[in-house]
């Protein structure tokens, strides 16, 4: 399953990859994450891999996200692997003026497993609205972090 997601942020490029870029920020604007654990290389960057846990709902998901090409502001993708799911992400940043970036977010699902492979077949629109919250939840980070980040 493939979908493509953009969203405009009200900020310019540099800032938006600022806030992007900084795990620490990641709690602000990903609901659900409990927990960011770093497996191997050098943090941040392509190859290295860390280990993400999110509370949704009742249920406790871990992944394990893989970077596969760092090359901000211009792309951040990643693989993000759990059972029975991978999520392949490209993520582009383009400026559209001093104040307002738009962020492009690339998708693909790759399901194993009968039940998984049901899920994705059976509601493939929970997979794109999961990312759509996260767009949208950066959006608002984004324009809003100065009052946010006091308040934290």
């Amino acid at each position: 399953m493939k979908y493509s997601l953009e969203i405009r942020i009200n900020q310019p490029i540099d800032k938006v990859i600022g806030l992007f870029d900084n795990r620490d920020y990641l709690k602000h604007w990903q609901p659900g994450l409990q927990s960011i654990e770093h497996i191997s290389g050098k943090p941040g960057q392509s190859g290295s891999k860390t280990r993400l846990r999110y509370l949704m709902g009742k249920r406790e998901i871990e992944m394990v996200e893989t970077i596969t090409a760092h090359d901000l502001p211009k792309e951040f993708s990643a693989t993000y692997e759990t059972k029975g799911v991978m999520n392949i992400q490209k993520n582009l940043f383009r400026s559209e003026g001093e104040d307002r970036t738009k962020w492009i977010s690339d998708n693909e699902f790759r399901f194993s497993g009968l039940m998984m492979k049901l899920m994705g077949t059976l509601m493939p629109g929970a997979f794109k609205k999961q990312s759509q919250i996260y767009l949208d939840s950066f959006k608002k980070f984004a324009e809003e972090h100065e009052n946010i980040l006091s308040s934290a």
